[in-house]
């Protein structure tokens, strides 16, 4: 406990650090940075988040509500597409089977839990974490749990969230959507919505040393940070544990944060209160309106990106862009690498041209066992999982 108390203390001293310096807006075109883009496995449809296993084989969800077994990790890989009831997700706009991890203990339990907007007949109830036990020849999924339920969704499926990352000390941390719809739910601590929480991954209990374990109230319980507008990647530093996440913002202004526990984001669509409707001309984040919150490493300014999945390119094979974290987006169709100083703040913005008008939009990005990044367009229409390496 000890331990868990200092390394949150020490989060919390370099995010405010990283928070005083100025923001980063305008990446730069990167010369020819060496990298090697692979096709896995192609016929995807909107390949949500990726989950590896322990043989070589990797999980991919799909947003229209279909889980892929892919045979391995170089080119050339089969996809087989994993029989489980999956009927209860609502597919609409941007809901439908979203995030998804492996648990670390897959080798003996063989778990994985998803994320995915829920529906009883044809409406929808909930956004909400599902755990299930893959077969033993990994062609179906049985469902075991429902850790987590409860929050908020839209019916168009807007601003649905929903990524889940497992922390440096097994915390699993969500990043969620405030559902574009009631103004007040990212300030609201009673509503887990437009947060990204921080549970035990396999009850969804709140953690004990949580920025508000001693509130009464359960959701508020489970908030790691708050004032968020649709948290689309979290990403952990391999070597530090600090927590990064991108964020779409309104109408540009994206943005890459470092969570500071307890931290408010600043993004408030309902004016303080004084408006009753989602007021998207608000800033991302209010200093105004919330001078103590957590300003951006990174804005994206008067351009849209709509950034999604993140990840650190993890390994010494990687030579200089090793522990650069890498978003990749969706409107913006490209990969960002961001150079961090030790405080976690952004000193560089790059764009590798490897990823000029060749992909698509991009959604999901995980670091693999083999030190590769894995990326997944979101296109469509044949879809596909790519493998990023240094040439």
């Amino acid at each position: 406990m000890r331990a868990r108390l200092l390394g949150v203390a020490a989060l919390l001293v370099l995010a405010a650090c990283a928070a005083e310096t100025p923001a980063t807006e305008t990446p730069r075109p990167a010369p020819a940075s060496g990298l090697q883009v692979e096709e896995v496995a192609g016929g995807l449809e909107h390949g949500w988040d990726i989950g590896f296993l322990p043989d070589g084989q990797v999980l991919v969800t799909q947003r229209p509500g279909r889980i892929s077994l892919i045979s391995g990790t170089s080119p050339g890989a089969t996809v087989t597409e994993v029989a489980a009831d999956l009927d209860d997700v609502h597919v609409r706009g941007e809901g439908g089977l979203m995030g998804m991890v492996v648990h670390p203990d897959f080798a003996r339990t063989r778990r994985f839990t998803t994320c995915q907007t829920y529906r009883e007949g044809d409406e929808p109830v909930d956004v909400r974490l599902v755990t299930w036990t893959l077969a033993p020849d990994g062609r179906s999924a049985t469902r075991v749990a429902n850790p987590l339920t409860g929050l908020p969704v839209n019916d168009s499926g807007r601003h649905s969230g929903c990524r889940p990352t497992i922390a440096a000390d097994g915390a699993l941390l969500v990043g969620t959507g405030d559902t574009a719809d009631d103004p007040t739910i990212p300030q609201d601590r009673h509503s887990p919505g437009g947060k990204v929480l921080r549970i035990d991954l396999d009850t969804g209990a709140p953690l004990p040393d949580n920025p508000f374990a001693g509130s009464a109230h359960p959701a508020e319980q489970r908030i790691y940070t708050y004032g968020h507008r649709n948290v689309q990647g979290v990403a952990v530093h391999p070597e530090t544990g600090q927590v990064f996440t991108s964020e779409h913002g309104p109408v540009a202004h994206d943005e890459l944060n470092l969570l500071r526990p307890g931290g408010n984001y600043g993004w408030d669509p309902s004016r303080g209160g004084t408006v009753d409707f989602y007021d998207e001309r608000v800033p991302m984040t209010d200093l105004e309106r919330f001078p103590d919150a957590v300003r951006e490493l990174w804005t994206s300014g008067t351009v849209t990106e709509a950034p999604c999945g993140t990840a650190f390119l993890t390994g010494s094979h990687w030579g200089p862009l090793e522990n650069r974290l890498a978003m990749v987006a969706l409107r913006g169709q490209k990969l960002l690498l961001f150079t961090l100083d030790d405080a976690g703040a952004v000193t560089e913005v790059t764009m590798p041209p490897e990823f000029d008008d060749r992909f698509g939009r991009l959604r999901a990005a995980r670091s693999g066992p083999d030190g590769a990044l894995y990326v997944t367009t979101s296109n469509g229409e044949d879809d596909k999982l790519l493998r990023v390496t240094p040439a």
